[in-house]
């Protein structure tokens, strides 16, 4: 008979918290009444930076690569003017503290 030593109990039962969040991540990643709410409004950007990737697979890489970047920075719009307000105040260097503060206009996520 082969005994199972306290390690290997604790290695299954790690593998095995593993595969359930794994899996139980994909289904709420790929439930479609989720990504209908979560990407309805974007679906310019998204299908702008997906046709990108399509079009690098397909070797032509400078059309793709352009595509992809209007497509990433109209997904993430929003979130610019609060990461350029984030770097303004955690950085301390004066010409950069300023230039973030510029970047970040009036504009904020709420």
């Amino acid at each position: 008979m082969i005994s199972i030593t306290e390690w290997q109990k604790i290695g299954v039962g790690t593998t095995g918290f593993g595969i359930f969040f794994i899996l139980f991540g994909m289904l709420l990643y790929f439930d479609s009444v989720l990504l209908a709410f979560g990407n309805r409004h974007k679906f310019k950007g998204t299908s702008f930076f997906l046709g990108g990737v399509v079009i690098v697979l397909l070797r032509w890489p400078l059309l793709g690569m352009c595509l992809e970047t209007y497509g990433f920075f109209s997904l993430f719009r929003g979130f610019f003017p609060v990461a350029f307000g984030f770097l303004g105040s955690a950085s301390n260097i004066p010409f950069l503290s300023a230039l973030f503060q510029r970047l970040q206009g009036t504009s904020s996520m709420v």
